[in-house]
């Protein structure tokens, strides 16, 4: 293990966590669009996206310790994002007969936001953000120690 890797996994989940706030964000700065989408001449409302992020290296908890034990391996690398994709969920029907997107039925098509969930996400996001800044902070203290007891 070198010596930045601990800062490479703590930066590489800043990162991630980072694009996750700024989806959650779009989809709550979304959560009224109806016309997100133009889609065969019709408008559709703004559909929720999600992050989906992966570890970088693949395997097994044993596997990787027993690859750290034996030298043969790093187990490093944080986490990446692999996608951002589209909440298949189907959209919310409101009824609001004065609205212009309503259809004959006076029901609009509203986004499959649901402002709790984007509540819960963020702040998931955000702690998990605050941990990795403290991770990188308690690294980067170590690494400031290390350097006294050099001089």
């Amino acid at each position: 293990m070198g010596l930045f890797q601990g800062m490479n996994i703590s930066a590489s989940a800043l990162t991630a966590n980072r694009l996750r706030m700024d989806v959650v964000s779009a989809n709550i700065a979304n959560a009224q669009t109806t016309r997100a989408q133009l889609v065969n001449g019709q408008w559709q409302p703004y559909r929720r996206k999600l992050v989906e992020l992966r570890p970088q290296i693949q395997g097994s908890f044993r596997q990787m310790l027993s690859h750290q034990v034996s030298g043969r391996g790093d187990a490093t690398g944080g986490v990446a994002v692999t996608a951002i994709r589209h909440d298949p969920s189907p959209f919310k029907l409101v009824y609001d007969p004065d609205h212009p997107d309503a259809n004959q039925d006076g029901y609009v098509q509203m986004p499959n936001v649901d402002i709790v969930r984007e509540m819960v996400d963020l702040m998931s996001a955000s702690r998990a953000y605050e941990a990795n800044v403290t991770t990188l902070n308690a690294a980067k203290q170590m690494y400031m120690k290390a350097m006294e007891i050099g001089k």
